[in-house]
């Protein structure tokens, strides 16, 4: 990390198809190589499955789906005294949707669907009903956040 300033916040143009900023950030992160069409048409092709399965805009229901990912607090290392505490810290909102993404994109790629498409799609609808890896994930960083609560004092 640089001492002299932070580093500037690239503007992310909106996707081609729903004008969506978050979803080409989304786009981005799954993308392998620099192979960005094959990770824009894996996303479109994933949310036309979701569409036609749940009867609603795919966007909105993308959206709902990191929303229900989305942590809302996490543990952070802590050195105090030789010993390392996990203190639970809230997530700044850029970091939420970040780790939502992540977790969202690494939940499918562990699923045993044939295709990438049929994988994202089926843990975005898994996600929309609070169901699935990703959600687990959040319930996990939730739970240990609140397994260490003792240790809130050493916020910092």
């Amino acid at each position: 990390m640089s001492r002299r300033h932070a580093a500037e916040k690239r503007d992310i143009l909106p996707d081609a198809k729903y004008g969506d900023r978050v979803l080409t950030k989304f786009m981005n992160n799954l993308m392998t190589d620099g192979k960005k069409s094959v990770a824009e048409r894996i996303v479109y092709n994933a949310l036309d499955r979701v569409e036609t399965k749940v009867k609603r805009a795919p966007v909105e229901i993308f959206h709902e789906a990191l929303e229900n990912i989305k942590p809302s607090v996490e543990v952070r290392s802590r050195r105090v005294g030789g010993a390392t505490y996990q203190v639970p810290v809230e997530v700044r909102p850029e970091r939420r949707e970040a780790l939502a993404i992540r977790w969202l994109i690494n939940a499918s790629r562990a699923r045993n669907e044939n295709t990438m498409e049929e994988r994202l799609a089926g843990e975005l609808l898994d996600a929309v009903n609070s169901r699935g890896s990703a959600v687990k994930k959040r319930e996990d960083t939730h739970k240990m956040a609140d397994a260490n609560k003792a240790f809130s004092h050493y916020r910092w």
